[in-house]
């Protein structure tokens, strides 16, 4: 059985991936991976969709016993195979009792290393994520060996994503049922407000800091509703909550509006400090920018081009097909 062998890990490296669907009802919120658009990327790159390592802050050294591959992508930490530096963003290819470093992160908060094959690890409801809240899944501590799946693409590697654009300026929100209560003298300050990324924030949600307050008088009257991730909710003291993967599934706080799951990973990654502003789009802007990112998530495999290497740098240069054929060259 092929198997990544922790040899240390941060305090908050789970297995994840696409999480939950249909389960509001039951008290469960989606979970699954904090930044999609990260762990669609890995499927990208190892040409599958299969459970990941969600790694916050920091990754943590592993090893293996037998071949695999592993891709990385989300928030950019240093890398290493037995001391040589890996190019994020890539797939490559691991060698039995090689070494695998990953350090902390140097921008964003979450990322993301995948096996081909994937871990396999128990399932509940469909989803191998894991869910603190609800004792589900798995956080990965020093000792584990995790077990990983069979690789029906071993020969993928050496290819990383070429760079693509990612989409700056305000964050794109949408109206709740709770934002016409808020007027529209409110919105327009939302709007024009310069959040700061508190230091208050987990996979529930971020605390979002601004000198000014957006209170909803009587708000605190408001029934508890279904809410879910990307809903901004204002507390009594009148700071900005945004929602993430692993928030309640129920609330009784007004929700001034709510970010687009397209942008919502922009949220996830900020980083303790970061500067957000928010802008308000219609029900149909935010269809056509949902839609547009669907697409453009279905097509990522298609962004993964071969990494340029040294031949006199590459260990495992005899694994590659480097020739279709040779003649003798006296053939007719």
């Amino acid at each position: 059985m092929s198997a990544l062998i922790v040899q240390r890990a941060g305090p908050a490296v789970t297995v994840q991936d696409g999480g939950w669907s249909g389960t509001l009802a039951s008290g469960l919120s989606r979970g699954g991976a904090a930044d999609v658009r990260a762990l669609t990327e890995i499927w990208a790159l190892l040409g599958e969709q299969s459970a990941v390592l969600e790694m916050a802050g920091t990754g943590g050294r592993f090893t293996c016993n037998g071949p695999l591959r592993i891709a990385l992508s989300g928030a950019k930490m240093a890398a290493s195979l037995d001391g040589a530096a890996l190019l994020w963003g890539a797939v490559h290819r691991m060698e039995a009792g090689q070494v695998l470093d990953i350090g902390a992160a140097s921008s964003g908060v979450y990322g993301y290393l995948g096996v081909g094959g994937g871990f396999d690890t128990p399932h509940f409801l469909g989803s191998a994520s894991t869910h603190r809240a609800s004792r589900l899944g798995h956080v990965v501590q020093a000792g584990d060996l995790l077990a990983i799946g069979k690789d029906s693409k071993a020969k993928r590697v050496g290819l990383a994503l070429r760079e693509i654009r990612q989409r700056v300026g305000p964050i794109r929100i949408v109206a709740t049922a709770h934002t016409d209560l808020f007027g529209a003298e409110v919105l327009e300050r939302f709007q024009a407000a310069d959040f700061t990324r508190s230091n208050q924030g987990n996979r529930q949600g971020v605390a979002l800091e601004c000198a000014e307050s957006f209170a909803l008088e009587g708000g605190q009257s408001i029934p508890s509703e279904t809410v879910i991730a990307g809903d901004i909710q204002v507390p009594g003291q009148g700071a900005p909550y945004a929602l993430l993967a692993d928030c309640q599934t129920t609330g009784g706080y007004p929700r001034i509006a709510a970010i687009l799951p397209c942008d919502l990973p922009r949220v996830a990654q900020a980083v303790p400090g970061a500067r957000l502003r928010f802008t308000m789009i219609t029900r149909q802007e935010g269809i056509a920018a949902e839609l547009a990112e669907h697409k453009a998530r279905a097509v990522l495999g298609r962004a993964c081009a071969p990494i340029l290497r040294n031949p006199s740098q590459m260990n495992d240069l005899l694994s590659y097909q480097l020739i279709s054929g040779a003649i003798a060259g006296d053939e007719e």
